[in-house]
């Protein structure tokens, strides 16, 4: 019996999950976690960059969903607001780590400056010359504010449209384009800053050799 209930459940539609899951149904609060817990951890762990915080974040995220989602109301796609949820829990985490220096409202400050729609994590956007492994670029999206690197993990990596990305952090279109417009020249700055100093390396290494031969 207990079988054929665990079946029914991996089975069972997203919404009527959600509609049990509302009423106190635990199957069916595993069965959402199983349709979306990879995602939420993936989206942790870009914005972390650590897989045990990652883990703990992404169980932190289905905490407050077991609390809250007898509040979703339907009226945005349950993931949007599953994410928003996940990405409130980091940024919290993020700005205890930065000992308030950041706060959310940096994601929604007015700017009319606006940054093209773009999906590849790192692509040619960055304009850049020269090769820029994941390494670099993921420890120069580590050291962006928290505010502009939840914009830019949603949008170039988790690929959220800029109207998705206001409705998860509660700002408007024209500010998450400002943002990862301002995240994106960031990050231009950071990894021009990696290749410098990696030309500087090689150029002192080269200037060591020639002077071992003299």
């Amino acid at each position: 019996m207990a079988r054929a209930r665990r079946t029914e459940f991996e089975e069972l539609p997203e919404a009527e999950a959600i509609r049990l899951a509302q009423q106190g149904d635990a199957a069916a609060f595993e069965r959402i976690y199983q349709l979306h817990s990879r995602r939420v951890y993936s989206l942790c762990l870009r914005m972390v960059s650590n897989t045990a915080e990652a883990e703990d974040l992404t169980q932190e995220a289905f905490l407050q969903l077991f609390r809250k989602i007898s509040t979703f109301r339907g009226e945005s796609a349950f993931s949007t607001w599953l994410h928003r949820l996940a990405v409130n829990v980091v940024l919290m985490r993020l700005r205890k780590k930065s000992a308030g220096e950041t706060s959310l409202e940096e994601i929604t400050e007015p700017d009319e400056e606006s940054g093209g729609p773009r999906r590849d994590f790192g692509g040619p956007d960055l304009k850049l010359s020269g090769s820029i492994d994941r390494v670099n670029l993921q420890r120069a999206v580590d050291e962006l504010p928290p505010g502009y690197k939840a914009v830019f993990v949603l949008h170039d990596v988790q690929g959220y449209e800029h109207n998705e990305i206001a409705d998860i952090l509660g700002c408007s279109i024209g500010n998450s384009k400002s943002q990862l417009h301002k995240a994106r020249m960031r990050l231009r700055e950071l990894l021009h800053e990696t290749l410098r100093d990696k030309a500087r390396a090689a150029r002192q290494a080269g200037d060591g050799d020639t002077a071992d031969k003299d």
